[in-house]
């Protein structure tokens, strides 16, 4: 019987394997409060980036059409202020980042229950291990295919956007079951252990409590007080943030973004030397098909306009100062753009400028998600909404979008469409 118990106590379904003396009710309740802060931002900025597409206004935009309800709060993205996506954004993917390692250390606290034995031990139980497989299996997922968006690597099946927007909804809903369910419990530790610093401002481990189920039974000799843990769980977040935070706040912090893939130094220099997501030659769009034969094909209720880039230059030009900021997280500062306001375009076709209606954006670009792309009225109407022919003074490089781009106050990078070819308005399908 010894040997058996000896043997047992081996394998990780008994609480004995589980020796660390850090692990208890107190620890996990801390990172518990850190993601409960963290999370539901994450999860509004991620709904705002969706809603930033403008998913209702044509099938175009809308990467997940079988949402249904979930659509609910959908609203039409506004074009104040300008940095608006730059912004939320940002927030998103560098808070995501953050939260890693304390994503990562809250599932290491409580680990030893996930090999308790028996599995099931009433109907309530098997309820809240079933959320706990939503919550765990939904949050390393969602986290995953955050990171691996960010990191341009998409190894996963399917398209990001859906999988991505239903793994966040999956782990959402059961993170705030599961607080619903825990936030009493977390108040009661607290209470209990004198407070969530209490064992941090210790530079020992504190004794095991006799009553906490999460604390090992037979703990091991202490080789990191919890002080110890939180400052490696804190400073792991910390770094993460310092390495991501620059591709959105821009300047020299840009360059500590070394975990971004467009967080670097600049690429080139002169009035064009900003990011780039999509170069040219990716797109598929030669020099060939934007040089002295091109033309933009404007379209409305008058008929069809064809104009060179000449005649472009020939209208009324306007400058705008725009950020582009993609889901990635990445962003630039503002550039000074200048060129044709959208709405003196409708006017060519029909259209009052303040009357301008939603307008079909159309891409030299060969294939791709956004070669085709719609924009709502409030953005075509916009006097910063422009078909840029110049950035900072200098005519548009290839990989920036020559001979002709959009550019659109708080729109998602996607939505500023490159090699732009036709415009067609009053018509978004």
């Amino acid at each position: 019987m010894t040997d058996r118990r000896a043997l047992l106590d081996r394998l990780p379904v008994s609480p004995r394997f589980w020796r660390s003396p850090l692990r208890g009710t107190w620890l996990t309740s801390v990172l518990g409060v850190v993601l409960l802060a963290g999370v539901p931002l994450l999860f509004v900025t991620g709904l705002l980036s969706y809603a930033a597409y403008n998913p209702g206004l044509s099938p175009l935009n809308d990467k997940t059409p079988d949402k249904g309800l979930l659509g609910f709060y959908l609203f039409s993205w506004p074009t104040d202020p300008h940095w608006l996506y730059r912004v939320t954004q940002g927030v998103h993917v560098t808070l995501g980042v953050a939260l890693i390692p304390v994503l990562l250390a809250k599932l290491w606290s409580v680990i030893p229950r996930f090999f308790a034995l028996p599995p099931v031990r009433s109907p309530a139980q098997a309820l809240d291990r079933l959320s706990l497989l939503f919550l765990v299996g939904g949050g390393l997922f969602t986290f995953l295919t955050g990171v691996l968006n960010v990191q341009l690597d998409y190894v996963f099946p399917g398209s990001f956007y859906r999988l991505h927007f239903y793994g966040a909804w999956v782990f959402f809903a059961a993170f705030a079951a599961h607080a619903a369910l825990k936030i009493p419990r977390t108040v009661r530790a607290f209470r209990e252990h004198g407070g969530p610093l209490a064992h941090i401002r210790s530079t020992t481990s504190p004794a095991p409590a006799p009553h906490d189920d999460l604390a090992a039974p037979d703990p091991a000799p202490p080789t990191l007080s919890r002080r110890g843990l939180a400052a490696l769980v804190g400073g792991s977040s910390l770094l993460l943030l310092l390495t991501t935070a620059g591709q959105s706040v821009g300047g020299p912090l840009r360059r500590t973004a070394l975990f971004a893939p467009h967080g670097g130094g600049d690429p080139g220099g002169g009035p064009n030397g900003f990011q780039v997501n999509k170069p040219a030659a990716l797109a598929g769009v030669t020099a060939a098909r934007t040089g002295e034969a091109w033309q933009l094909v404007v379209t409305g209720p008058s008929g069809q306009v064809r104009l060179s880039r000449a005649n472009l230059l020939a209208m009324p030009q306007h400058t705008a100062a725009l950020p582009i900021a993609c889901v990635e997280g990445w962003s630039t500062e503002d550039q000074l753009w200048r060129g044709v306001r959208l709405r003196d375009l409708a006017a060519l076709v029909g259209y009052e400028p303040e009357d301008a209606p939603d307008v079909l954006v159309e891409s030299l670009q060969l294939h791709g998600s956004f070669r085709r792309a719609a924009l709502r009225h409030n953005q075509v109407r916009d006097p910063r909404s422009l078909l840029a022919l110049q950035v900072n003074g200098a005519d548009l490089s290839p990989d920036h979008g020559y001979p002709a781009r959009v550019i659109v106050p708080a729109a998602p990078g996607v939505l500023n469409t490159k090699w732009v070819a036709r415009l067609t308005f009053g018509r978004v399908l």
